[in-house]
């Protein structure tokens, strides 16, 4: 599924990237806690989180995470959406929750890390 439909499914508003919206992604990695992420790295996996912080921006790089999907309305700040365009990672923030999130991911068919 490309960001641009995960956009829509999710009403999410774009913070960076909007420019790479048709990246696909089929991997869902969710998480608060980011050595989570960095344990099993998956190239190119949409990241769903709440921690709207540089921290999570600098693990989807470290780990080629593709996109970040911030849950419950969060939005990290000015620096660390700076931080994403200059490494070319999508950030997108929804309203909805992560349990809620990831649910509507998976019936379309996306699959979780493991």
């Amino acid at each position: 599924m490309n960001l641009a439909a995960i956009r829509d499914l999710l009403q999410c508003a774009i913070l960076a990237g909007g420019e790479s919206l048709d990246i696909e992604v089929d991997t869902v990695v969710a998480a608060d806690g980011m050595s989570a992420v960095l344990a099993a790295p998956h190239p190119g996996a949409l990241m769903v989180t709440g921690l709207a912080n540089i921290q999570s921006v600098r693990t989807a790089d470290v780990a080629f995470i593709a996109a970040i999907v911030y849950v419950r309305g969060t939005r990290p700040n000015e620096t660390a959406v700076e931080f994403a365009r200059k490494k070319k990672i999508v950030l997108l923030s929804t309203a909805l929750g992560m349990f809620d999130t990831c649910g509507i991911l998976r019936d379309q068919g996306l699959k979780g890390a493991t």
